[in-house]
């Protein structure tokens, strides 16, 4: 792939962490194998800034909507019937909003890249 044409760098928010990481995940991944991979992770993936914007709802009375995003739904329940645990768990994920979208873009990643394998998607498509 020309560096010009980097097609990971059309995601929002991309970290240099996640960047490093979708590289080295689809190295060994043909070009039509990347195509599919791309397409299917772009659907999965969430910003970091929508969950810290979720995040934020936490102090206007809708706690762990960041939670329920990235598919933790006990935590996320917890959050809600809590207050966000009294608002001080809210604060910590305000704190840690990016490690949490990074945590789940690489499950979404890793689970992308399986279903690509797991299908064995020829290099001509077929």
């Amino acid at each position: 792939m020309n560096t010009y044409q980097n097609p990971y760098m059309m995601f929002d928010g991309l970290t240099p962490d996640e960047f490093a990481f979708l590289q080295q995940a689809t190295a060994n991944l043909d070009e039509n194998q990347q195509r599919y991979f791309l397409s299917g992770y772009s659907s999965k993936r969430k910003s970091p800034q929508d969950i810290m914007l979720a995040t934020l709802l936490g102090f206007v009375g809708v706690a762990g909507v960041q939670r329920f995003m990235t598919d933790q739904i006990g935590m996320g329940l917890l959050f809600f019937f809590t207050g966000g645990f009294c608002a001080i768990g809210t604060v910590i994920d305000l704190i840690n909003y990016k490690t949490i979208a990074n945590d789940y873009n690489k499950k979404m990643a890793f689970e992308c890249f399986n279903m690509i394998k797991m299908t064995n998607i020829s290099p001509s498509g077929l």
